[in-house]
């Protein structure tokens, strides 16, 4: 396997690329402990045109600065105060474009996600859900805009593909605010899989 390349995350429809990160395989190595999981749900967030992204209207504040770089940047907020939630930051510079990993399918350092998350036994919602994964994952703002090529946070291809109808586009969680974006099916996730947050039955 080897890290998703630069190129990757320059392609400006952001959409394609949350579905082309279904089955990729995200990689922490934080405090020596390596933990990974197959991403199995996402979701696209459109820069300025999309009213549930941070950057709609050419928002540009502090923290989403970060947005508008070059994809292939992390890029790690704090929601309600309490999770930290994960985006991959996407398109070419200045074009502020993200991707949220929403669900995550545990596969290496298992044992330090459990202590991570207090708990025991391996559950669907040890990585299920955006705050739960990064919690798992040892995700917080120390790895905001870190390079997905480097050392700390990056993103691997497994070769795993999946074919359309093993993949549920369904509206977004969480952006009632959006208003009528809030309808747009821009939320992916593998039909099936126990670590998707939020299934549509």
């Amino acid at each position: 396997m080897a890290k998703l390349p630069f190129s990757f995350y320059q392609h400006e429809d952001v959409n394609a690329l949350a579905v082309g990160l279904l089955g990729k395989q995200l990689f922490t190595l934080v405090d020596g402990e390596l933990t990974a999981g197959t991403i199995v749900e996402t979701e696209a967030y459109k820069g300025v045109i999309d009213k549930a992204s941070h950057a709609y209207g050419g928002r540009f504040t502090p923290r989403t600065k970060v947005m508008y770089s070059s994809g292939g940047l992390s890029y790690v907020y704090l929601c309600y105060g309490i999770h930290h939630l994960f985006n991959v930051v996407t398109a070419p510079q200045g074009t502020p474009h993200a991707v949220l990993i929403r669900g995550l399918e545990p596969l290496i350092g298992i044992d330090v996600m459990l202590r991570r998350r207090n708990m025991e036994v391996v559950r669907p919602n040890l990585t299920a859900g955006p705050g739960a994964l990064a919690k798992a994952m040892g995700i917080d703002k120390l790895l905001n805009e870190k390079d997905l090529l480097g050392d700390e946070i990056w993103i691997e291809d497994t070769g795993l593909k999946f074919n359309e109808e093993t993949i549920a586009a369904v509206p977004r969680v969480g952006v009632d605010y959006a208003e009528e974006h809030a309808l747009l099916p821009w939320r992916y996730y593998i039909k099936g899989n126990p670590y998707v947050s939020k299934p549509n039955r």
